[in-house]
């Protein structure tokens, strides 16, 4: 078992930076391991919770169908989506990835990024994640933040 440090969102930096992930990193879907690994990143930035990003290699092949749409980050650049199906179970538009991101953040390149909401469940380590709040943002949720991420009606233009 690998604990959290604690942490405040408030003080995440802006711009962004990418982090190594010291923990075990699991994402569960219709009763299956989706996706499973030891060398994922995070994304702190300010106000957020972290998001997370998997080695693409760590993901079960063929769960992820590509979905349709594309959106665009002033800091990582354009995203494209991914439906998640496994165990008999389609989430529609729970992954993203950026195939190109800007230079700041090439460790993201390819990596993929699980909206916890649309999960079964999302682990760091022991700990099963909360969706950070609202439906655009894909920060977890653990329990060793403090401050109030983003995502809330209300905080949308933080």
């Amino acid at each position: 078992m690998t604990s959290l440090t604690w942490e405040d969102v408030q003080t995440y930096p802006r711009p962004p930076v990418v982090m190594p992930v010291p923990q075990t990193l699991v994402v569960r879907l219709g009763g299956m391991v989706v996706a499973q690994t030891t060398a994922a990143v995070r994304v702190l930035e300010t106000h957020h919770a972290p998001t997370y990003y998997l080695p693409p290699q760590d993901v079960v092949a063929g769960c992820l169908i590509p979905a349709p749409g594309q959106t665009s980050c002033e800091w990582k650049g354009r995203a494209r989506y991914y439906d998640v199906s496994a165990g008999g179970t389609m989430a529609r538009r729970a992954a993203w990835a950026y195939d190109a991101p800007t230079p700041g953040f090439a460790a993201l390149s390819g990596f993929i990024a699980f909206y916890a909401g649309k999960m079964e469940a999302c682990f760091v380590g022991d700990e099963r994640v909360i969706p950070q709040p609202g439906d655009f943002y894909g920060g977890w949720v653990t329990a060793n933040l403090d401050g109030i991420p983003k995502g809330a009606r209300g905080t949308e233009h933080w």
